[in-house]
C-alpha cells in the first residue's frame, strides 16, 4: 500500500514525540516528588505578561497543536482516508463510539456528583503516544491499521474540541466572541478569492486567538478554525498548506507537547494512593478509558460493517481493531487538557492527572500485548 511522503512525516513525528513525551512525564513526576519538588511546581506559576507560564503553554501554545489537529483532519478529508465516504465512515463511526461509551460509564459513576462535569476526560485519544506505542511493533503492523489509528485519532480530537467548545466555556464575552467568528469569517472569504499566501491567514489567527481568549470559550478552539480557512492544495508539496503542515510537525512533536507534558504532570503522588484511586472520577476515568474506549471502538466499527457503511481492509480483522481500540484508551494530553477545564479543585484535578497517566499505561500495554499476539510475525504491506 503506497503512502504519501507527508503520511510518513507525520507517523515518524508522532512515533519519535510519543518516546519524548513517556521520558517527560517521567521526568516531571519524578522531579515533582523530590525535596526540592515545590521550587520545580513553583516554576510553571511564574508570571509573564499577566499570565502564567502554564497559562501561555495551556492557552497559547496549545493552540498550535489544535492548528495541526486541524491541517491533519482537513488533509485527511481532502486527500487521505476520510476523503472516501466509504473508508471514512470506519474510523468515523470508532470514534464516536470511542467517545459515547467512555462518557456514559464515567457518566454511571459520577452522575449527579460535583464531580460529573468531568465526563469528557476520557473521551480522547491521544496521537503522539498511541502511535508512538503502535511503531514499537515495527514492519509488522499494516498501513491500513496506521491510518485508522491515526483517522480515528484525529477525528476523536475534533470530537473532544466540539466537547470543549459546548461543555466548558462558562462564562461568554459575546462581544469578543463576535469580532473572532468575524475574522474567521474574513479568512474564509481570503480563502475563497484563492488567496494562497500564509501571511494574512497566520496574522489573522493571532488576532482570532486574542479574542477568542478574551470570549470565554477556550482560545485553543481559534487554531482548529484557523485550520480550515487556510487553502488545501494538498497534492502539492510546495502549497502553502503544505509547508505549514511540514513546518509545524517537528516544533509539535519535540516542543510543544512535550512542555505540555513537562507542565501539566507535576503531580504530588500522596502516600494514601489506595484512596485517589477509589474516588467516583478516578473510577470514572480508569474505566472510560481501559475498557469504554475499546468496547465502543469495537461496538460501533462492527455496527458500520454490519450494516454495510464501512468494510473492513484485507489486512484487517477484528483482533487488530480491539487491539487498536485498547491504544486508543491513551488519553493524555487530551485528557489532561480537559481535566483542567472540568475541575477546579486541586486535588481533583491532581488526582484525575494520576488515574489518567495511570489508566494510559494499563491501556497501552494491553494494545501493545494483544496486538503483539494477533499480528503476523512477517511485514503485512511494504510502505513505499
Amino acid at each position: 500500500m503506497k503512502i504519501t511522503e507527508l503520511y510518513k512525516e507525520f507517523f515518524e513525528s508522532e512515533k519519535s514525540g510519543g518516546i519524548i513525551l513517556i521520558f517527560c512525564t517521567l521526568i516531571s513526576i519524578v522531579i515533582s516528588n523530590m525535596s526540592f519538588g515545590n521550587n520545580y511546581l513553583s516554576l510553571w506559576e511564574v508570571q509573564i505578561g499577566g499570565h502564567s507560564l502554564i497559562h501561555w503553554i495551556n492557552d497559547g501554545l496549545m493552540a498550535i497543536f489544535f492548528l495541526l489537529i486541524g491541517l491533519e483532519l482537513k488533509r485527511e478529508i481532502n486527500l487521505g482516508e476520510l476523503s472516501n465516504i466509504k473508508n471514512a465512515l470506519l474510523p468515523i463511526f470508532a470514534a464516536v463510539g470511542g467517545m459515547l461509551v467512555p462518557a456514559a460509564i464515567y457518566s454511571a459513576f459520577n452522575y449527579g456528583t460535583s464531580s460529573q462535569s468531568g465526563a469528557g476526560i476520557s473521551m480522547a485519544t491521544d496521537i503522539a503516544f498511541s502511535l508512538g506505542v503502535l511503531s514499537l511493533l515495527g514492519k509488522r503492523v499494516p498501513t491500513s491499521l496506521k491510518i485508522f489509528l491515526t483517522a480515528l485519532a484525529v477525528i476523536d480530537d475534533l470530537g473532544a474540541i466540539i466537547v470543549i467548545a459546548l461543555f466548558y466555556t462558562k462564562t461568554i464575552l459575546w462581544t469578543n466572541l463576535f469580532i473572532s467568528l468575524a475574522i474567521f469569517a474574513i479568512l474564509m472569504i481570503l480563502n475563497r478569492l484563492k488567496i494562497k499566501n500564509l501571511i494574512p491567514y497566520l496574522v489573522g489567527g493571532i488576532v482570532m486567538w486574542y479574542f477568542m481568549l478574551h470570549s470565554g470559550v477556550h482560545a485553543t478552539i481559534s487554531g482548529v478554525l484557523l485550520a480550515f480557512t487556510i487553502p488545501c492544495g494538498c497534492t502539492s508539496k510546495k502549497s502553502s498548506f503544505n509547508v505549514l503542515l511540514h513546518s509545524l510537525h517537528k516544533p509539535v512533536a519535540f516542543f510543544i507537547l512535550p512542555l505540555f507534558a513537562l507542565a501539566n504532570t507535576a503531580i504530588l503522588i500522596d502516600t494514601n494512593i489506595g484512596q485517589s484511586l477509589t474516588q467516583d472520577y478516578s473510577l470514572g476515568i480508569a474505566f472510560g478509558l481501559i475498557v469504554g474506549k475499546p468496547l465502543g471502538i469495537f461496538l460501533m466499527s462492527y455496527l458500520a460493517v454490519a450494516l454495510g457503511f464501512s468494510k473492513l481492509s484485507g489486512d484487517l480483522n477484528w483482533k487488530l481493531i480491539l487491539g487498536t481500540g485498547f491504544l486508543a484508551g491513551i488519553g493524555f494530553t487530551m485528557s489532561i487538557f480537559i481535566t483542567l477545564l472540568a475541575f477546579d479543585n486541586a486535588t481533583v484535578i491532581n488526582e484525575s492527572k494520576l488515574v489518567i497517566l495511570l489508566s494510559s499505561l494499563i491501556a497501552g500495554v494491553f494494545g501493545f500485548v494483544l496486538l503483539k499476539m494477533w499480528l503476523p510475525e512477517k511485514p503485512m504491506d511494504a510502505e513505499e
